[in-house]
């Protein structure tokens, strides 16, 4: 079953790239990319740019209201995501466990809804 992984964070807990901590954040996601592809579980997986980044559209009786920033308010962001085959939940989750993000923010588990084509 594919499970999408979804990396939540506060962006200002996020270790700084260029220093030992980033540095460090970032080879631990290199380590989780190189097990996961090792394992065969994955499938697909991106960071993403930072909140300030984003924009928002809502539909709303026809017309397109866009706005900057994410779509909700939250004091964790989403900054990335795996999509992975995993055997069962149990696997998803134990894999989820070992994102460098789960230290300092939230890993959502969520199963792909598989479409009949």
């Amino acid at each position: 079953m594919r499970y999408t992984l979804l990396i939540y964070t506060n962006e200002a807990d996020r270790p700084q790239w260029g220093t030992p901590e980033g540095d460090a954040e970032a080879k631990g996601y290199n380590d989780f990319h190189g097990e996961v592809t090792q394992r065969g579980v994955f499938r697909a997986g991106e960071p993403l740019q930072r909140v300030a980044d984003a924009t928002s559209v809502r539909v709303r009786n026809g017309d397109a209201q866009i706005s900057d920033g994410p779509a909700v308010q939250s004091s964790e962001q989403l900054g990335g995501w795996y999509l992975l085959e995993c055997d069962d939940l149990d696997q998803a989750l134990e894999l989820a466990a070992k994102i460098p993000g789960a230290s300092y923010g939230t890993i959502e588990v969520r199963p792909v809804l598989e479409l009949s084509s």
